[in-house]
């Protein structure tokens, strides 16, 4: 074992093991950025004295169970120092995980380290949520991991309000998050921490590394403001601290903002980034880059590191975190869990409920109260018609919680039967208990703390119009990526907007939603496919969807004429068509169903063969069988329209090159609907036009 002597300057109130078991952190991290040829070392040399005491002596974490579900959670916001977590988790022996079951074999061991950053294995450049066990959440982009923190404190101070009862305190867990300058220079992260000082979430703890050092170099470059006080004006608790290495002063810092209600904490860490190394401590090339075989040699001879071995574990370092950590956990889990026993004995409903979020099912009967919709001319919007499904199924399904961006009355998300309540503390009339989210005008953050819910069993919801989409394209790539089920609801989802303008009306994002792997796109056309929506989306597990809905009223077709709304759960469907061989196929999705349904009528008394097919979803489309979607789009029908209030992109997968698309060009303009749809040639007679001329081409083949 390593003697205090060789323990390296700085270094205080840590044990001998203590202090071995840091620079094995350290080591271990530096050694896999230098084998990969690729990383950041330098904030894992700083960080790994508070990542170390948060494991072993903070945490109430059993590694030998990382489904547990009162675990506290670690969130590397910091994520490009992913051979920070990567070195702990293999340390502190924390178990794999497959199909949401535990193993006995380890999440990761020295050859996943030596691994770091190459194909298929278990130690990517950034950590990624289902790909490590022990890895909470996918974080990389900075700001990111910030948000979801917020998310996870959320679904615990609900949890705990909904079902912790007196003498069963099941839910108590906090949340803790490293993050860095850049975390702090992201607006995302602004965001997501001024709704956690307003929602005064006492279980969360962000320690921020404040190393002032930057890619381009020091920070001073364009980061100069007072951060402590930044956090003080959204209603934090803030500490400083100016030594990393100071462990006890570290500790105590923890337990006061452990002690703090009402409040979120913040502790300002003075950290000197790739601690240790002779040369590059304390400056960008310490950052992004590796150090170099003789800066290695250099950082390990000032720590007294007993070995040049790369990726040296000394004897005594891994039982001393199984004493700490491990034993500590596993004491934690294994109380928690007879707890739980009791409490499913005496409130039963509240345990199945529980077991239900534990094990990503949905309850019997869930569906039991969709509407289904009488045909109407008028019709109905469908943002409206969402609005009433959701209220349906939340009534069965007790943890679907959300909102908006402030957009509740347009978007129609909010939950109004009896007990929903907003989700707020009661200084501000509200309770956690609450199933309505106020997310303020932040996209960003709704996205990422969304993600972070999710990420905890609780289906979660947010909601905006289509156009700020925009300002979500990195928490919705996030949630594809991580696949946990996240629900976006984008409403004002055409030039339908009107007299709002282009600012408002959205053209390219219904591509560039289809074009983001993962994700299941849904745009429906009436209120019956509304429904099979969400009867499509709630029993994901491991995909975001994103249900895009209309402003203006859509007319509800009459299913005893036209094909039933079911035919949404394959994407596209055949909703009415003549017999045999058609001549012409009218698609579309969303608002535009209707206008190619009248031109269809026309089109069929006139004597056209004519196919209409109602296609919400290309995502659900393609994953049917080849059969079937030659059974909606016979390859030999060459003439084809396709008709949508959006840019033509991707359309033409299904027309083929010489099909007609009815889309937007060019952004829209600022005038009533009608206006504009006659603008825009989304006519029943430019539609009608388009297929005489399609049409024409299939009969001429």
């Amino acid at each position: 074992m390593l003697q205090a002597a060789c323990a390296p300057e700085g270094v205080s109130g840590a044990s001998d093991i203590a202090t071995l078991s840091i620079n094995t952190i350290r080591t271990l991290s530096m050694d896999g950025v230098q084998k990969a040829n690729s990383g950041h070392p330098g904030t894992a040399m700083a960080l790994a004295p508070v990542t170390y005491t948060l494991w072993q002596e903070v945490m109430n974490y059993d590694p030998a169970d990382p489904l547990w579900p009162a675990r506290d959670r670690f969130v590397l916001s910091v994520g490009h120092a992913s051979m920070l977590l990567y070195s702990t988790l293999y340390l502190t022996g924390v178990r794999d995980i497959a199909h949401d079951k535990v193993l006995d074999t380890p999440s990761l061991t020295i050859d996943d380290l030596k691994q770091f950053r190459q194909l298929n294995s278990k130690t990517p450049g950034h950590p990624e949520y289902r790909f490590t066990a022990g890895v909470e959440t996918t974080t990389g982009p900075l700001g990111q991991g910030c948000g979801n923190s917020v998310g996870m404190a959320i679904a615990q101070k609900w949890l705990a309000a909904r079902y912790n009862k007196p003498g069963f305190d099941l839910f108590d867990y906090n949340v803790y998050v490293l993050c860095g300058d850049g975390d702090m220079m992201e607006g995302v992260a602004s965001e997501a921490a001024s709704t956690a000082g307003h929602l005064k979430l006492d279980n969360l703890l962000w320690i921020y590394d404040s190393n002032q050092i930057s890619i381009e170099g020091s920070t001073d470059l364009a980061f100069t403001e007072n951060v402590a006080q930044r956090f003080e004006a959204y209603g934090w608790h803030v500490q400083e601290l100016h030594d990393a290495n100071d462990i006890p002063a570290l500790k105590k810092a923890i337990e006061a903002a452990k002690a703090v209600k009402d409040k979120p904490s913040f502790i300002k860490l003075t950290t000197v980034i790739g601690y240790g190394a002779p040369h590059k401590a304390g400056t960008a090339h310490a950052h992004g880059e590796p150090l170099g075989e003789e800066e290695i040699a250099g950082a390990k001879k000032a720590y007294g590191w007993p070995s040049t071995e790369p990726f040296f574990v000394p004897d005594g370092v891994m039982d001393h975190f199984k004493d700490g950590v491990g034993k500590r956990g596993a004491e934690k889990s294994a109380a928690w869990k007879e707890l739980f026993a009791r409490y499913t004995k005496e409130y039963p409903t509240e345990a199945a409920e529980l077991e239900d979020i534990f094990h990503h099912r949905l309850p019997e009967g869930w569906d039991k109260a969709i509407p289904t919709y009488e045909a109407s001319a008028k019709g109905i919007a469908s943002r409206a018609s969402s609005g009433e499904v959701i209220n349906a199924v939340a009534l069965n399904l007790p943890w679907l919680i959300g909102g908006s961006a402030d957009l509740s009355p347009s978007t129609k998300t909010n939950l109004t039967f009896q007990g929903a309540g907003s989700f707020q503390p009661p200084q501000w009339n509200g309770t956690y208990a609450g199933r309505n989210l106020h997310f303020g005008v932040r996209e960003h953050a709704m996205g990422s703390i969304m993600n972070g819910i999710a990420l905890s069993g609780i289906r979660a919801y947010g909601s905006g119009f289509l156009i700020f989409s925009d300002y979500m394209k990195a928490p919705i790539r996030l949630s594809a990526i991580m696949e946990v089920p996240t629900i976006y609801i984008f409403t004002h989802d055409s030039i339908g907007v009107g007299e709002d303008g282009p600012t408002h009306q959205p053209i390219e994002q219904l591509a560039q939603l289809r074009a983001t792997p993962g994700i299941m796109t849904i745009r429906p056309g009436d209120a019956n496919e509304v429904a099979e929506a969400w009867r499509t989306i709630m029993p994901l597990t491991e995909k975001p969807a994103v249900l895009i809905l209309s402003r203006q009223n859509l007319p509800t077709l009459d299913r005893t004429k036209y094909a039933p709304a079911s035919g949404v759960s394959k994407g596209a469907y055949v909703l009415a068509s003549c017999e045999g061989k058609p001549d012409v196929i009218l698609m579309a999705s969303g608002s535009e169903v209707g206008l190619v349904v009248g031109a269809y009528e026309k089109l069929t008394s006139e004597g056209v063969k004519a196919r209409v097919v109602s296609f919400p979803s290309f995502d659900l489309f393609e994953e049917q069988s080849e059969e079937y979607r030659e059974s909606v789009l016979p390859s030999d029908v060459i003439g084809r329209v396709a008709v949508e209030q959006a840019a033509a992109f991707g359309w033409d997968r299904y027309t083929g090159f010489g099909g007609s698309i009815v889309a937007m060009h060019t952004f829209g303009a600022s005038a009533p609907l009608s206006a504009l749809l006659t603008k825009f040639g989304f006519t029943p007679e430019a539609v009608y036009e388009a297929a005489k001329k399609q049409a024409a081409r299939t009969a001429a083949k």
